[in-house]
């Protein structure tokens, strides 16, 4: 080993050293960069990005490369407020200020101060446990649709599209609202817990069994929250077609 390449890699484990003192890490072909690949070579033009929030999602996935269509669906009106000042840019790519579930109607969503762990469900003793930030501070009354209905609304082609569903804990009743389209969608990502962190919610296996059923199955990952004793509690996995 030459002494250029010694000192690069003592550069690199400082710098490794230096992020996981800091709780973060670095690491080559990122779990979005995974997703935006998947998409080209699948030609998949569009993505309907359920649970938007700010807009973070679908900022990080244009960031890696997708230039299609983006259709974000975000029912907290100071989130979607911010998703729209960072769309509004962007041609391709709009909003729509609802929930998602199984049928059309109204909820409550129980609002998190964190906003992003916001969620129809209940938070557990868990969740809060790992992330006392998820606390709730209000909540409030929204309008609900369907899959099915955003997929009309906006002309949306299930063979062409990423349904990405990221609605903490209510994944279940999205997919329910999804329908048929769940036996012709291109792909499917979703937010999984490993454990209860919102009281009633589907857990992986089973959402995995779902989407099997779909003819959907699991293509690439990326670990999310874990506990202090280093048990994962949440992931997001994007599913293909078989």
């Amino acid at each position: 080993m030459n002494a250029r390449h010694t000192a690069t890699e003592r550069l690199k484990l400082g710098l490794r050293r230096a992020l996981l003192r800091a709780d973060l890490d670095l690491g080559r072909d990122a779990f979005v960069q995974r997703v935006a690949r998947t998409l080209a070579d699948r030609d998949i033009d569009t993505v309907l990005d359920i649970g938007a929030n700010e807009g973070q999602y679908a900022a990080l996935v244009r960031a890696a490369g997708f230039s299609g269509r983006i259709v974000s669906v975000e029912p907290l009106p100071d989130a979607f407020d911010r998703l729209q000042r960072r769309a509004r840019p962007d041609r391709q790519w709009v909003g729509d200020r609802r929930a998602v579930g199984a049928e059309p109607g109204r909820t409550t969503i129980r609002v998190s101060a964190n906003s992003f762990s916001s969620s129809v469900l209940p938070l557990t003793a868990a969740h809060l446990h790992v992330a006392p930030e998820s606390r709730v501070v209000e909540s409030i009354e929204v309008d609900v649709t369907t899959v099915l209905d955003l997929a009309a609304a906006h002309t949306l082609v299930p063979e062409r599209t990423l349904l990405k569903v990221d609605t903490q804990g209510f994944e279940s009743a999205v997919l329910d609202g999804a329908g048929e389209w769940l036996d012709h969608v291109a792909a499917v990502q979703l937010e999984v817990s490993h454990v209860e962190l919102y009281a009633g919610q589907a857990l992986e296996p089973e959402l995995t069994a779902r989407l099997a059923g779909h003819g959907l199955v699991p293509w690439t990952n990326d670990p999310g929250i874990s506990a202090a004793d280093g048990r994962l509690l949440q992931s997001d996995v994007l599913f293909v077609r078989a």
